[in-house]
């Protein structure tokens, strides 16, 4: 089963100053061939890029690891979790709720080192919650209409 491993972890493997049972964790799961990512994922290790090395290991990453796609079933499933977190007082960071809805969507089991990955709190149904893209009929221009400035 292919795990898809948070940068919370990836940065214990991308720095020599990171936690040894980290690394050693994401190790295995490279060696392994169950090291999974996606896209959040790589933005969020690409905007904390510090030296050659770290640039030069994403890319061989990016080369290597299965790169699990944020779909439309993936925002629909975030923002159903977003919405019953709130409902339940919980604010989740966004790269957090798609990060945790990919996993779920594509059934995978997610490895993090986030004290605050607060969505696994989430409350797991509320009744009112839509499945589901919902469609609308909005009349031609009204969308325009909104975003004057």
């Amino acid at each position: 089963m292919a795990v898809l491993v948070d940068g919370s972890l990836w940065v214990h493997q991308l720095r020599k100053s990171g936690d040894p049972e980290h690394r050693r964790r994401v190790h295995d799961l490279l060696e392994s061939g169950q090291a999974a990512w996606c896209p959040p994922v790589r933005l969020e290790l690409w905007r904390g890029v510090t030296n050659d090395a770290e640039r030069k290991a994403l890319r061989h990453y990016e080369s290597l690891l299965p790169d699990y796609g944020i779909s439309e079933p993936v925002w629909e499933r975030a923002i159903r979790l977003a919405d019953r977190g709130r409902a339940a007082g919980i604010t989740a960071p966004l790269a957090d709720l798609l990060i945790f809805a990919c996993a779920r969507e594509h059934r995978l089991e997610l490895a993090h080192d986030d004290s605050h990955f607060v969505v696994r709190r989430v409350p797991r149904r509320r009744a009112r919650v839509p499945r589901g893209p919902r469609r609308r009929h909005v009349r031609p221009g009204v969308l325009a209409g909104a975003y004057r400035f």
